[in-house]
């Protein structure tokens, strides 16, 4: 298996997950669909089947494009029935097989949209990559448009069962910021104070900064900490679901934070 980051956008991402065996190839997201399929070609790659994590145009936006320029045996799969150019609704444990070396398995994972989909991706060798949209960024998670805090702690703990190796490839590079607010929340943690730095020194040199891993996360956001003494410390929190939603308050008011709003989409309501 391997994975491809591709930008696109402002500040999103674009993936393709390819069996290098059989070269068939599954996108995520692709929002330019021009350069996802142009990619594509250049590394010999076939893409079958367009995975879709959620509805917002930065997303799904180049999902009909996609169908044009790859034909209509391309399957678009998502969780939510609003996707644009969706052909099949996926549930939750639905289970998709790239090639003969890489199965794709739906995590159903709520909150930012109530459709929200994040996919699994596990090769024979038992590596695997989980793609989280915008439910979990590294360092962070999306705004709760659609949900709930107690929708946010189900997802986030789903997503930490997963093997701590498990790379995450997230839909936006918001790294930095995301970090700047774990350092605000936590600032005596090595684990933030040397992913900051990393990340920051990263992004200056015109890097990206994923992929992360489950195990990571785990260490230093906010989102996937809500039960350490640090977090309750600093959100004033009594239990998991205060502790959540007071920390995405925090978050969408901290200084300079990811804009609320969604490219070609309009505003959204925050919390």
């Amino acid at each position: 298996m391997e994975v491809t980051p591709v930008d696109a956008l402002s500040d999103n991402y674009m993936y393709i997950i390819a069996d290098l065996a059989t070269k068939e190839a599954m996108a995520v997201d692709p929002a330019d669909a021009d350069e996802c399929v142009a990619l594509a070609r250049k590394l010999g790659l076939t893409i079958t089947t367009v995975l879709t994590t959620h509805h917002h145009f930065d997303h799904a936006g180049g999902n009909n494009n996609m169908k044009k320029l790859l034909g209509s045996t391309l399957e678009v799969v998502g969780g939510d029935a609003s996707i644009q150019g969706m052909t099949r609704q996926v549930a939750d444990g639905d289970e998709l097989p790239l090639g003969t070396g890489v199965r794709v398995r739906c995590v159903h994972t709520p909150c930012h949209t109530a459709g929200h989909m994040s996919y699994l991706a596990t090769a024979n060798d038992g590596s695997a990559a989980v793609f989280t949209g915008d439910i979990l960024f590294i360092g962070g998670c999306g705004r709760f448009f659609e949900g709930t805090p107690e929708q946010m702690l189900a997802s986030s703990a789903k997503l930490a069962t997963l093997d701590p190796g498990t790379k995450v490839y997230c839909g936006h590079e918001y790294t930095v910021k995301n970090l700047e607010f774990a350092f605000d929340v936590d600032p005596e943690n090595p684990d933030v104070v040397s992913k900051r730095t990393w990340a920051e020194a990263q992004r200056a040199q015109g890097g990206r900064t994923v992929p992360s891993t489950i195990g990571d996360e785990l260490k230093y956001n906010p989102f996937m900490r809500t039960g350490t003494a640090a977090v309750r410390k600093y959100t004033g929190g009594s239990d998991d679901v205060s502790v959540m939603r007071i920390l995405r308050n925090k978050k969408d008011s901290f200084a300079g934070s990811s804009r609320p709003w969604i490219p070609g989409g309009g505003p959204l309501p925050g919390l």
